[in-house]
């Protein structure tokens, strides 16, 4: 090791948290049992990294050293707790006691890094915090990167994860993952949370922007972390999912901003790589008999991802697919896809039927998109009067500001024709 200036050692410092944060956080909630004593001693062994750094250099194995950096930090911040409580000095010296080596940490971190997904995703957290919880973990994100990205106040975003932390301590959560027979159902929780936060990045909830990249890279960063620790079936199949929906984003939208629908794209600028990699995993997760709803919803986005024009999309096997899917799991959203494919498949008529059975059992009465979807078909059945009162309705709840002026133009060109 030799010396390194100021500037080197930060940048390493910066890559090292960027690239190895959620490994070393995790592997210290292993040894210390405290997911806030862990992320406060790691945030000091960074700042003791970048004065120590500068004159020893950088070591070789840097995440070892960080690792037990924090280590003993946090046993001193323990100590000074343990003169006056019996049973904190019992945790000090069961940590001491601990065996500690860089070998055994590189053989435990990825599994430590499975056990930090299953925290962060566990049941007895509701679903907001566990999405918080997880972009702050796992991703490294700012509270205020979080609140900002789902429209919460930062002290409100603040809280969920105080209360988060608060529930794994009183109720003792094991740092481990769930054995055999609790797997599959603890599995689900986890890809849904990764699934809400790519979807909040795929389509805004509201805001001046159709997509919000930063929190998509963040979803499939965490679907390959998952497929690389845990390699099923499901998890094969959310992440082929999100590969193939988000190689559209280059086309989603035009340099204005605003909406391009799918029909409407430039296919030429749908990312091949990402579709090719989404379709090799799709294909792998149907070989394996034992998929689930997210390998479905893949395998439908491969159909559209694949075909050269909305024309020349197969929506008979789109519908062959969804009729799948709903065997497996019904949802009025997956019907209403379902409608838009039959619309395609047989003719608007036929999907517009089926959408007012879905309107009229109210399910989908505050869904903008039902009512939007509605307004499309039939303007392609010239019932423009129906057309432009469904669109009222999708524009009265729509948040976002591109879907809003996609709306008000159709409205626009409705009142042209009347």
């Amino acid at each position: 090791m030799s010396d390194c200036s100021p500037i080197e050692v930060r940048q390493s410092l910066e890559a090292l948290y960027r690239s190895d944060s959620s490994r070393i956080l995790a592997s210290l909630v292993r040894l210390l049992g405290d997911l806030d004593l862990a992320e406060d001693a790691m945030q000091e062994a960074f700042s003791v990294a970048l004065n120590v750094w500068q004159k020893g250099g950088i070591p070789e194995n840097p995440r070892p050293w960080l690792i037990s950096t924090a280590r003993f930090k946090a046993i001193d911040v323990m100590r000074r707790r343990s003169r006056s409580d019996t049973a904190q000095r019992n945790i000090v010296l069961h940590i001491e006691a601990q065996q500690f080596a860089n070998s055994q940490i590189e053989e435990e971190i990825e599994d430590d890094r499975l056990r930090l997904i299953f925290i962060c995703c566990h049941p007895s957290l509701p679903p907001e915090a566990q999405v918080a919880l997880t972009l702050r973990e796992l991703c490294g994100l700012t509270t205020e990167e979080i609140a900002r990205a789902f429209l919460v106040a930062p002290p409100t975003l603040a809280q969920r994860i105080v209360r988060a932390k608060a529930t794994i301590r009183e109720k003792r959560i094991p740092f481990e993952v769930p054995g055999p027979r609790d797997l599959p159902q603890r599995l689900g929780g986890v890809l849904q949370v990764i699934y809400l936060v790519f979807n909040e990045g795929y389509s805004a909830t509201a805001g001046t922007e159709v997509t919000r990249l930063d929190l998509t890279r963040e979803a499939i960063r965490l679907g390959r972390l998952l497929y690389e620790l845990l390699p099923e079936p499901e998890v094969m199949g959310l992440l082929a999912l999100m590969l193939l929906q988000d190689s559209r984003s280059a086309s989603r939208t035009s340099s204005a901003g605003d909406l391009v629908l799918l029909e409407q794209q430039n296919r030429a600028l749908w990312n091949k790589e990402q579709i090719a990699e989404g379709v090799a995993l799709v294909e792998g997760a149907l070989a394996s008999h034992s998929f689930g709803p997210y390998t479905l919803q893949a395998a439908i986005a491969a159909v559209h991802a694949e075909a050269d024009s909305t024309a020349a999309t197969d929506w008979r096997q789109i519908v062959m697919l969804y009729d799948r899917l709903l065997r497996i799991q019904r949802s009025p959203v997956i019907e209403l896809n379902r409608a838009v494919a039959i619309a395609m498949y047989r003719g608007p008529e036929s999907g517009l039927g089926l959408i007012d059975e879905l309107l009229a059992r109210g399910e989908l009465e505050n869904y903008h998109l039902a009512h939007a979807t509605r307004g499309d078909l039939c303007r392609r059945l010239g019932r423009t009067a129906e057309a432009r009162s469904s669109y009222e309705r999708a524009l009265a709840l729509v948040q976002q500001e591109p879907e809003r002026r996609f709306l008000r133009e159709r409205l626009r060109s409705l009142q042209e024709i009347l």
